[in-house]
């Protein structure tokens, strides 16, 4: 049996690896490049998690490697210390350091100097997090929440205003997990992290193809109100199903100007069957806490007009192929297959078990709020209206 020879790379290769990665290319196409298997370059992004070491650059006060094989040319034609000082316009205790603590004149090679050179001066500047047990603990019991860096971050800035100690970037929560050298978070965390990857992966933007079903008498979202568009005014829902195995389905609410959320359990993705869950789901708000509902192009929304007709709420379908058009929707789904990840049979959680992952999503604290949580912000709603 024929095996590959091992490939070392060069710094220019790495660099192009690099390059590929950020644009959001595969191991696999990257790999492609260099006609060689993709976990031939996997270490490579495993070793700092899929995050790219910060390029180093020599100061100009460092003796270069053309300098050093300078020194050592000198050295083999017995010239003086001074001798090859003054050729390299160095000071001859910069050359004389230079040969004591690589070997002496017997021993010095260039190139074993100038490596030498770059180890002892990577001077790693330390972890904010290492020796903080507090704000250590603090992190790791917010994640296991399944509260995202960038919550956390938030958070923490927003309960400890005055503490320095405890405040802390989502960059460096997330740099502590990926890259297991600086030993401050436990690598079983990554597990808590919505895509639950060991290599961090750059954000791209993608969209999903829909089937799109043809439903009618549809209101198409470029006529719903302006007050939805700008989410100025609570009680715009966005709405959507989640599939699981063996025909498995939830049905996902999200508020519009709140984050809050509500999940629904229904029997089928039969329109009779959605149409029924989300009319049931509707009795448990007050009418000007849910005004409309936009859905994308599914069929298990066919008989709308029915859920309109009990509920007194318009539904606004979005255009075709446009799935940002209920982001929050799509977003919170996203978050939701943490909870239900695909191939799992979804209808095995009754509708208490749907409410209390409701109740977690709704008590993190969002970015987009002001580091509020969706509860929080629903709430203040909820006691205006009475």
């Amino acid at each position: 049996m024929k095996y590959r020879t091992r490939k070392y790379y060069t710094e220019k290769q790495k660099s192009l690896m690099w390059e590929r990665w950020k644009q959001g290319d595969s191991l696999h196409d990257i790999a492609r490049l260099f006609n060689r298997h993709h976990g031939s370059i996997r270490g490579i992004f495993l070793r700092s998690g899929g995050i790219r070491p910060p390029q180093r650059k020599r100061s100009p006060r460092c003796l270069s490697l053309l300098e050093r094989e300078e020194i050592s040319r000198g050295i083999a034609a017995r010239l003086s210390i001074r001798s090859i000082a003054k050729q390299l316009n160095r000071a001859p205790s910069t050359v004389s350091r230079e040969i004591s603590r690589n070997g002496g004149a017997r021993h010095y090679r260039a190139s074993v100097a100038d490596n030498a050179a770059l180890e002892r001066a990577l001077r790693p500047k330390a972890c904010k997090l290492v020796g903080n047990n507090d704000l250590i603990h603090l992190i790791s019991r917010k994640l296991r929440l399944f509260w995202s860096p960038q919550q956390i971050s938030g958070w923490l800035k927003r309960q400890y205003p005055n503490e320095e100690n405890l405040h802390v970037s989502h960059e460096t929560i997330y740099r502590s997990l990926f890259i297991q050298a600086r030993g401050v978070l436990k690598k079983e965390l990554l597990q808590c992290l919505r895509t639950q990857r060991v290599i961090r992966r750059p954000k791209k933007a993608t969209l999903k193809g829909k089937g799109l079903g043809k439903i009618p008498e549809a209101i198409s979202i470029s006529e719903r109100p302006s007050s939805a568009e700008d989410r100025a005014i609570p009680g715009h829902w966005e709405g959507d199903l989640i599939q699981g195995i063996n025909g498995s389905f939830i049905a996902t609410l999200v508020e519009r100007h709140s984050r809050y959320v509500m999940l629904a359990k229904v029997k089928s993705k039969k329109t009779e069957d959605v149409v029924k869950a989300l009319i049931k789901q509707s009795k448990k708000l007050p009418k000007k806490l849910y005004q409309s509902l936009t859905w994308d192009r599914g069929s298990e929304l066919t008989n709308h007009r029915e859920f309109t007709i009990a509920t007194n709420i318009d539904v606004y379908f979005c255009d075709p192929h446009s799935p940002w058009q209920r982001g929050t929707n799509e977003n919170t789904n996203r978050l939701l297959r943490q909870y239900f990840p695909k191939g799992t049979d979804i209808s095995l959680h009754n509708q208490r078990k749907l409410d209390s992952v409701a109740k977690q999503l709704n008590e993190r604290p969002r970015k987009t709020l002001d580091y509020e949580t969706p509860v929080e912000r629903f709430n203040q709603h909820v006691a205006t209206t009475g």
